[in-house]
């Protein structure tokens, strides 16, 4: 166990640390004016904790068992988002909670990330790298990507749902997807994409009586104020609006630390989860938010660099998979505080308050240092 830990890699390590760090103290700074969420710095704190234990666990456990047994784990995760119709509780408008004793929460749609990306890199490993065949390839590994896909989007959990399909996308390209495929496909997501905006636009107020209707009216709202923020009411535009000042009003060096106005007076709403990063550009300027965005470019050069010395593909497309993952919610989450992207409920990786994705974090990082351990094992082999 003792040689495994000294092939860690110490850079990924340091910068999980410093996150830790990073996280508390703006948890701290963005629970401040709200009495009852005293205590998630601590939580941060904790959560941390757990997360470096299933870390060193996970990396030190041999990567391939996992593979091995990716249709059982496939299975319970499917298991895992069904139950939730039963047996799940609702937060924010969507059932995608397990609520236990305590105060406790699991949301499953986290841990079918790691359960996707381990599936498809099996499926993708069969061609041992020639071109992905269209029936054959693209057509059951999109399949398998498709189904938590709708599971989830019904809930409705609109953000991990994007995710699956970025995870999809990022390794059918590194598993070697052939160009034409690529054309199609692209020609078939703007068209896609195209064709929701015209239909949204032209047929407004029946999708707004629609989703009204079946109690998803936060769907029209977050679709219709990036689509057309004129037409989209004060309520609907309250937290892109004021996410947008508050980034804005932070200027080059932000107002220091736990001086953040509009975060202290209550305008952004969930500062410790989803608008973090509003609090980070507010109180730490455009300084603070680039240097956060300069260690997340660490900890994504860090794993590819892992997933190109790899000498079982699998593990190449697990990092990618996992990488595709933080680059989307990274891009995301911070895009739809500036007004790029829309609003949903996507947090910023291993910074916003949340014990389970950063407990699954934590773990697809012990899974990247688990397949690097295991490489000279791999080549003897």
């Amino acid at each position: 166990m003792l040689n495994k830990l000294k092939k860690l890699d110490l850079g990924i390590i340091t910068l999980l640390v410093i996150f830790m760090v990073f996280s508390t103290l703006i948890v701290r700074s963005a629970i401040a004016p709200d009495p009852k969420f005293q205590g998630y710095d601590t939580r941060t704190i904790i959560f941390y904790v757990i997360g470096f234990v299933v870390l060193f666990a996970v990396s030190i456990f041999d990567y391939r068992i996992l593979l091995r047994k990716h249709w059982y784990l496939y299975g319970l995760g499917l298991l895992s988002l069904l139950l939730l119709y039963p047996f799940g509780s609702e937060i924010n408008g969507a059932k995608s909670w397990y609520a236990f004793p305590g105060g406790l929460q699991f949301q499953p749609a986290e841990m079918v990330k790691i359960v996707l990306i381990l599936t498809m890199a099996h499926m993708l490993s069969k061609r041992d790298g020639d071109p992905l065949r269209f029936r054959s390839d693209l057509i059951p590994t999109a399949f398998i990507a498709l189904v938590p896909f709708l599971i989830v989007l019904i809930q409705p959990d609109l953000g991990n749902a994007i995710i699956y399909l970025i995870i999809l996308v990022g390794m059918l390209w590194i598993g070697n997807t052939k160009y034409t495929h690529v054309l199609i496909g692209l020609t078939t997501i703007v068209g896609a994409l195209i064709l929701v905006v015209v239909m949204f636009t032209t047929f407004n107020t029946q999708i707004h009586d629609y989703l009204e209707s079946h109690s998803k009216l936060h769907w029209y709202q977050r679709i219709n104020t990036f689509i057309d923020p004129a037409q989209a009411s004060d309520d609907d535009k309250h937290q892109s609006s004021y996410a947008l000042i508050a980034v804005g009003s932070g200027g080059l060096l932000g107002d220091g630390y736990m001086n953040g106005q509009l975060k202290n007076n209550k305008f952004v709403p969930y500062p410790y989860s989803d608008s973090i990063f509003v609090v980070i550009g507010e109180e730490f300027g455009f300084i603070g938010a680039s240097i956060l965005l300069l260690l997340y470019f660490l900890l994504i050069y860090r794993m590819i660099l892992i997933a190109l010395q790899c000498y079982d593909r699998r593990g190449s497309y697990i990092i990618i998979g996992i990488v595709s993952m933080f680059v989307f919610q990274i891009f995301e989450n911070v895009g739809m505080m500036i007004g790029l992207m829309p609003i949903t409920g996507i947090t910023l990786p291993f910074i916003s308050y949340g014990g389970t994705s950063l407990l699954l974090n934590m773990f697809s990082i012990g899974l990247v240092l688990s397949i690097k351990i295991y490489q000279e094992k791999y080549e003897l082999e």
